[in-house]
């Protein structure tokens, strides 16, 4: 049995390092680009008629609501609230949403940079950008839209947990389940073209990517949480197909922050695997109890929420001044010329002082060859800090749980 699982870990990384290999040297992404890009482009154009009549109902109220749902399912949100379920003792609920969304994150950020099709233009468009992040997300490419994407993928599996494994069910229920979770998604996606931040397009490839992954998780996700909680060798497998995944990314025409949001959930990725595979039967089997149960009241899980949160938070940031400490240590023991774009201002620029190397943030492979200068450290960096706090969320929190009776 244990050769059988090295071998088969083994053949998927090696195939993904054939693919990271046979893609860069037939440069997959340019052609695939050069198909797909001018078509996106021109029905963003062509769509910009009708974001303008929807946007011709301007209402300070659709303004607000759009702009909170937005908020409400952005991955900053989703990174805040899915602590919550693991300490409320829907553990597999979490573990499943947090590698669900690292699937939707790389696959919608890879798909946006091998397009690199624009947002719709601004002016004519009103692009409404009420908080940092949609501030930020506005820098990405558009196709597809994330926000659709991730909501079609989280509302969808989070309806199938419900009515599969709570007391939740019946007929009425499954209709208004669905009823529910379509209205939400129809609200993010007529949402997104409201505020100007995507087309028609953008939207419509987000519902289709979308239940695309939403169709494979269901078919494996059960597969997928058995080897996670029970499989062989579950650790180091993951911390080598997580590092692969870095340079399994395309390279977009221009910067975007895209694959730094690929980076940090690839990293709550790691740490979430990592750290259920050492203390699955201490804290998140399927008899853990669970909130509004005697063991867990509201006041003891409002305990858990002022002990966990501080807890997370002090532990990104120790991860983040550890990997700022360390990889330039190590890099530096091993010879490779590194950069720095904003963690480290020694680091700044590339070691030839060229500036435009920050445009390659993607594709990772190409700057380990000779001809290129410097590697990023900063992607290091904010893998190995995102890493640490999800360790600490399913680790090192539970176990202060554990000893302070919470």
């Amino acid at each position: 049995m244990m050769v059988g699982a090295s071998m088969w870990q083994g053949t998927a990384l090696a195939g993904i390092v054939l693919w990271i290999g046979l893609s860069s040297y037939f440069g997959v992404t340019r052609k695939l680009r050069s198909f797909l890009q001018p078509w996106v482009a021109h029905h963003v154009e062509v769509g910009t008629p009708v974001i303008l009549r929807i946007q011709s109902y301007r209402l300070g109220f659709l303004d607000a609501l759009f702009s909170g749902l937005s908020c409400v399912v952005s991955v900053p949100f989703y990174t805040a609230f899915l602590p919550l379920l693991f300490w409320s003792g829907h553990v597999k609920l979490a573990r499943q949403m947090t590698l669900l969304m690292a699937f939707c994150d790389y696959t919608g950020n890879c798909i946006k940079d091998v397009v690199s099709a624009p947002r719709p233009a601004s002016p004519p468009v009103r692009r409404v950008t009420a908080t940092k992040d949609e501030e930020e997300n506005s820098l990405e490419y558009g196709l597809p839209s994330s926000h659709t994407l991730n909501t079609v993928c989280l509302s969808g599996y989070l309806l199938h947990y419900v009515l599969t494994q709570t007391e939740i069910q019946g007929a009425y229920m499954n209709v208004l389940g669905v009823a529910l979770a379509c209205l939400l998604v129809a609200l993010i996606g007529l949402g997104r073209i409201y505020l100007g931040m995507h087309s028609l397009v953008d939207v419509l490839g987000g519902l289709l990517i979308g239940l695309g992954i939403l169709a494979f998780w269901l078919s494996f996700y059960e597969c997928i949480d058995s080897f996670v909680v029970s499989g062989q060798n579950v650790s180091s497998f993951w911390a080598a197909l997580s590092f692969l995944w870095l340079f399994a990314y395309p390279t977009p025409e221009l910067h975007t922050p895209s694959f730094e949001y690929h980076t940090a959930f690839n990293g709550v990725a790691l740490g979430i695997v990592a750290g259920i595979q050492q203390t699955y039967h201490q804290f998140h089997h399927d008899a853990v109890p669970r909130v509004f149960s005697s063991e867990i009241t509201i006041p003891i899980f409002v305990g858990r929420l002022l002990l966990g949160i501080p807890t997370i938070l002090i532990v990104k940031f120790c991860s983040k001044t550890l990997a700022k400490w360390t990889l330039p240590v190590i890099s530096n023991t091993l010879g490779i010329p590194i950069k720095s774009t904003s963690y480290i201002p020694s680091l700044k620029g590339s070691s030839n002082g060229r500036k435009d190397d920050k445009l390659k943030h993607g594709g990772y492979l190409h700057k380990l060859l000779p001809r290129h200068e410097a590697f990023d450290v900063d992607t290091g960096i904010r893998f190995l800090q995102y890493a640490g706090l999800a360790w600490s969320v399913v680790d090192l929190v539970p176990t202060l749980f554990q000893y302070l009776s919470l």
